[in-house]
């Protein structure tokens, strides 16, 4: 997109032309994109697809998230990890992802990294805390 949005017409543009039909473009910042499970998870599917293996991948990831302020993270890769023929998957946590509790505020992410393997799945739960609702009086 740019700096400040300058490219912004230009991909409007470009949308317009390919469908034939008016689009309106909404841009949201993201102000921690270390706290982001999707970006997360894509940074992941990029370093597998450039062969750095998976656990140092995953330990970075997690060690920038926490280091944003994430309360909890929790990663998981699946697939023919280090290309063994037999698929399996592995995750790990660090800190707390209760995933169980509905007013947790986890963000969850997916992306795949298409290896000369094959396909390898990356999943990203990020725990920013707890949403706590306004009590009516």
């Amino acid at each position: 997109i740019g700096k400040n949005g300058a490219n912004v017409e230009t991909i409007k543009k470009s949308i317009v032309d390919f469908t034939g039909k008016d689009a309106a473009l909404n841009i949201v910042e993201i102000k921690n994109p270390d706290k982001d499970a999707q970006l997360v998870a894509e940074s992941i599917a990029a370093q597998l697809e450039r062969r750095i293996s998976f656990r140092r991948a995953m330990k970075f990831a997690m060690q920038r998230a926490e280091k944003a302020g994430a309360k909890g993270i929790k990663t998981m890769v699946s697939g023919r990890l280090n290309g063994n023929e037999i698929a399996r998957s592995e995750a790990y946590n660090e800190g707390t992802t209760p995933l169980q509790t509905l007013r947790a505020d986890i963000d969850y992410g997916f992306a795949e990294a298409h290896t000369t393997y094959g396909i390898i799945g990356v999943k990203v739960w990020v725990y920013k805390g707890e949403v706590l609702a306004k009590k009516n009086k």
